[in-house]
């Protein structure tokens, strides 16, 4: 019998893990492309060899998305599967479309395909979108973990923007392990804040690998699910992320509402910034699709280390880039710190944009007070701090969760501008921690 034409659609993240787990060595499929999107330069690259197994000699493409029609003619692809996350039903159908009319079959993998089984106990953070505060409550956890007495090993969804044979495993202990492995700024986003706070993070492209790896060095593996996606291993405790800015949201990206299904805790964050009824809409539409799940609230405090540098002064706010851009917010942590403290303007920074940075506030349309803070590549990290350096400002809000100023050089004054976490019911969540310890 032939082997299926297979193409998995993806953004170099969950179409590998779901090649490594499904495809990697079965006869009945031949994946003759991924597709790329979301991420800049991944497409023209080849997965290679060494990951790809016996079965692909010569590796495995990485295509523009924009030939996808293209491919499914010249491949004479039989199926496509759908492999990356944080994306409207709107966005999942007109690829569906594109897909079927091409004459090619559109298909999903089911999570349970692809959730690996753990030796440990595997608690996921999750979300409905990209930007509902995932990273500080991650971290809020860790410590409690740690005050429980357990050794935590943090794995955050893939992130391999560099050499994919030299990331297959990778490890972060200290800062300087950032520099080394060429880190772009939006891994150190969620990198830095774990080392800072005493944490080892794990990530990488073979995730059956990084679990051993996190298994052998802790008692409990914490899964940092970056850009909303599902959790790529079989969880005991599954927190969910939901933001009221965005009510309805959780029921209308992919794959947010089957986060939120498969949810243990729902923490509803940001109560302090959202009003009642968004709050109220969103209790409603977690209970209409998961009726089990424990509805907890928090709150998301701004906090800036020199307000003084704020009040009355001329500002630019430099966001972090996932929340603002593909997360669809028009504002963060920087932003606000700029209202709190009575900036006297905040600068509309698209006039100054240069390069690849310009380009995203075409691609993005929805963001006109913010600065997003990319950094995918050593010519866009040149261009983000020309733009910085070209806004006539008096002070910096860097609202993103890495020291900025670290990595690029930024001439005028800055102020460090982070989220937090507060339970609005202080104690909630360790208790649901240890009940979830006990229960094994």
């Amino acid at each position: 019998m032939a082997r299926k034409r297979v193409v998995l659609i993806g953004a170099a993240g969950r179409d590998f893990h779901d090649f490594n787990t499904v495809f990697r060595e079965n006869e009945e499929f031949d994946v003759v492309a991924f597709t790329a999107t979301q991420i800049p330069d991944i497409e023209g690259r080849v997965y290679p060899p060494s990951l790809a197994g016996k079965l692909y000699p010569r590796g495995i493409p990485i295509e523009p998305m924009d030939d996808l029609e293209k491919l499914i003619a010249e491949l004479e692809v039989d199926v496509c599967y759908f492999c990356y996350s944080d994306i409207s039903y709107q966005d999942v159908m007109s690829v569906g479309a594109r897909v079927l009319s091409a004459g090619a079959e559109f298909a999903f993998l089911g999570p349970f395909e692809t959730m690996l089984p753990a030796s440990k106990p595997v608690i996921a953070v999750v979300a409905a979108r990209t930007g509902c505060g995932k990273s500080q409550t991650a971290r809020f956890l860790t410590r409690e973990l740690n005050e429980m007495g357990q050794r935590v090993a943090v794995v955050r969804h893939p992130m391999p923007y560099g050499n994919l044979e030299a990331q297959r495993v990778q490890k972060f202990e200290t800062i300087e392990d950032l520099s080394r492995q060429h880190c772009t700024i939006e891994e150190m986003e969620e990198y830095e804040p774990h080392i800072t706070a005493g944490n080892v993070v794990f990530a990488g492209v073979d995730y059956a690998e990084v679990l051993a790896a996190a298994e052998e060095a802790a008692d409990v593996v914490l899964w940092d699910g970056g850009n909303n996606d599902t959790c790529f291993f079989r969880p005991r405790l599954t927190i969910t992320l939901t933001d009221p800015h965005r009510a309805g949201h959780e029921l209308s990206y992919y794959p947010g509402e089957l986060n939120l299904r498969f949810a243990d805790v729902v923490l509803i964050n940001k109560v302090d910034t959202g009003d009642s009824q968004q709050i109220a809409a969103m209790e409603r539409n977690v209970r209409s699709v998961n009726p089990r799940a424990q509805i907890l609230h928090a709150r998301s405090p701004v906090v800036a280390e020199h307000p003084e540098l704020i009040q009355g002064r001329r500002v630019l706010a430099v966001e972090d880039g996932p929340t603002v851009t593909h997360g669809g917010m028009s504002f963060g942590a920087a932003y606000i710190a700029a209202t709190e403290h009575q900036a006297a303007e905040i600068i509309d920074p698209r006039q100054y944009a240069t390069g690849s940075i310009q380009d995203a506030y075409r691609k993005y349309p929805h963001l006109k007070n913010v600065l997003p803070a990319l950094g995918y590549s050593e010519a866009q990290l040149t261009e983000l701090a020309e733009t910085i350096a070209r806004v006539p400002c008096d002070a910096v809000l860097v609202g993103t969760p890495i020291d900025l100023s670290r990595v690029i050089g930024i001439q005028q004054p800055t102020v460090r501008v982070q989220y937090s976490l507060e339970e609005v019911k202080p104690g909630a969540l360790r208790s649901v921690l240890e009940q979830t310890l006990l229960s094994g």
